[in-house]
């Protein structure tokens, strides 16, 4: 029998000195998939995919950080991982990776069921949800990113055309900074509400009618679009900064029609 000899102690690079004096603004590793748990507004919970980017900050005086701890973090929590501890992965990860600061984001398809407006038939519509996670000497700030496809007709086309209009799908896109929880299913409402008309999975013959004539009762420019959204973001006393973004794909023409508001907004606001 083969006698065991200990392990040489290997050592560790990425801990070495640096002496190039530049810190690094953000080190980790992208696009790495995991399960993830999803709350939803009426109380049951989504099971979905979801793609991670993370990241920290890296001291000047350290030559690499441990990629390893990163997926570590990911497969150390229960086989799902849900939004409700995102915050306590900001701080095991910093914690772990010995620094001082973090910034997780994690992108998934989010599905709401929808009725259709007449008929009430109900289908599944999924919306592109990225929720990021920042943390800085303990502070923690959330920001949620939400793009929402709706319909926009045009109110130009409308007035000089004696038939018809043209319209489009549009893709409006929130990126809102947090100040208390807010429901995926409000942000898609807030838009929908302001869009020419809203977007279902399944439309029977009266449905799309509907739809049809609801869109050409309510045009839309891009720019009506952003202002309108952005009208109800400013009342939002949970979100404490905001970007409305609006790309229409346009119907006649070979390019996209877009808008763009951003906005800081005031603590007194």
């Amino acid at each position: 029998m083969k006698e065991k000899h200990p392990v040489a102690a290997m050592e560790d690079v990425q801990g070495l000195a640096d002496t190039r004096r530049l810190a690094i603004n953000r080190v980790g590793i992208k696009s790495i998939r995991h399960p993830v748990k999803v709350l939803d507004r009426t109380g049951g919970i989504q099971h979905t995919i979801a793609v991670f980017n993370m990241y920290v900050g890296l001291p000047h005086n350290f030559k690499g950080t441990h990629m390893s701890r990163f997926v570590e973090i990911l497969n150390s929590h229960e086989r799902e991982i849900s939004v409700e501890n995102f915050p306590a992965m900001l701080r095991e990860m910093v914690r772990k990776l010995e620094a001082e600061t973090g910034h997780i984001e994690m992108n998934f398809p989010y599905f709401i069921n929808k009725a259709a407006p007449v008929s009430g038939v109900q289908s599944l519509i999924d919306y592109d949800v990225t929720l990021i996670g920042e943390i800085c000497h303990g502070e923690i700030a959330s920001t949620i990113k939400v793009v929402v496809p709706v319909t926009s007709l045009c109110p130009c086309s409308k007035k000089i055309s004696e038939r018809g209009a043209h319209n489009q799908r549009s893709h409006v896109t929130i990126t809102a900074r947090l100040l208390d929880h807010i429901w995926i299913e409000e942000i898609v409402q807030l838009v929908e509400s302001e869009a020419s008309c809203e977007l279902y999975g399944l439309l029977k013959r009266p449905d799309e009618k509907y739809v049809t004539e609801r869109a050409y009762d309510n045009p839309k420019f891009v720019e009506d679009m952003v202002r309108d959204v952005a009208a109800r973001l400013n009342a939002e006393k949970r979100i404490a900064a905001y970007v409305v973004e609006s790309e229409n794909f346009e119907s006649i023409h070979n390019h996209s029609a877009y808008a763009l508001i951003e906005k800081t907004k005031h603590p007194s606001e």
